[in-house]
């Protein structure tokens, strides 16, 4: 059974920063986030919890408040596979909406398809802003070697969102022998596909992990900076954008 909690002592916020690390691979001096900081976050009334299973810390997150009636999520990372980062998820809303917030807002990379199923699909979330080289270089064990291209998710914790539809779309972006390759961009309902596997692809083919960076950045990014709206993410494979 997972326990959620908030975290409150510094050898809590330490057990947290070893998981983020075992996470991420960070090098020493870039990580997100340090026990100083998580120490001072808490302090202040943010959003430091941690979720523990037989007594071991496997999944941790860090938010803060953010403009307006929101929460911004900074990190969160848990162990794989049981349902943890969701259990997580849900202690934050409710943590939010206690606090009088109406939404969770959040970054994630574009091109990693279990993210964009779980935030769209799991959640409810919804991309609103393409944010490209959003961090800069970044160093760390799942990112190196990339860009760090990210889409700013919006959780709107009053409602669930619009159903959508893939009714009369087209491709706009498909995967052809493991490279984007652009089509269609005559339809109202266009999908938008990414890469099966991005932090596999990144370390086998380097290239290839290049051209879906700046494919889904020009198709997908430019369509939201043209006043498109993702509105769902189809068979775990294809953003689903609604142009106005």
């Amino acid at each position: 059974m997972i326990e959620i909690r908030e975290l409150h002592r510094l050898e809590e916020f330490a057990e947290a920063f070893r998981l983020f690390t075992g996470i991420w691979g960070f090098e020493p001096g870039n990580q997100p986030v340090n026990p100083e900081m998580m120490r001072a976050l808490s302090h202040a009334g943010n959003y430091v919890a941690g979720a523990y299973e037989g007594g071991l810390m496997v999944g941790a997150s860090v938010a803060f408040f953010a403009e307006g009636a929101a929460l911004h999520s900074h990190i969160t990372g848990a162990l794989t596979g049981r349902g943890i980062g969701l259990e997580l998820k849900r202690h934050q809303r409710t943590w939010a909406l206690d606090r009088g917030l109406d939404r969770i807002t959040w970054t994630y990379d574009p091109l990693v398809r279990r993210n964009a199923h779980f935030n769209l699909a799991k959640l409810g979330a919804r991309p609103e802003k393409y944010l490209p080289s959003f961090y800069g270089a970044m160093d760390d064990a799942v990112n190196k070697g990339d860009e760090s291209d990210r889409l700013l998710a919006v959780w709107r914790l009053g409602a669930p969102p619009s159903p959508f539809t893939v009714e009369g779309s087209r491709v706009a972006l498909r995967e052809e022998a493991g490279r984007p390759v652009e089509g269609s961009m005559d339809a109202r309902v266009l999908l938008v596909a990414v890469p099966e596997d991005v932090e596999s692809l990144r370390k086998e083919d380097a290239g290839a992990a290049k051209a879906w960076r700046h494919a889904v950045r020009d198709v997908l990014g430019g369509l939201l900076d043209g006043g498109a709206r993702v509105t769902g993410f189809h068979a775990k494979s294809y953003y689903v954008v609604e142009r106005p």
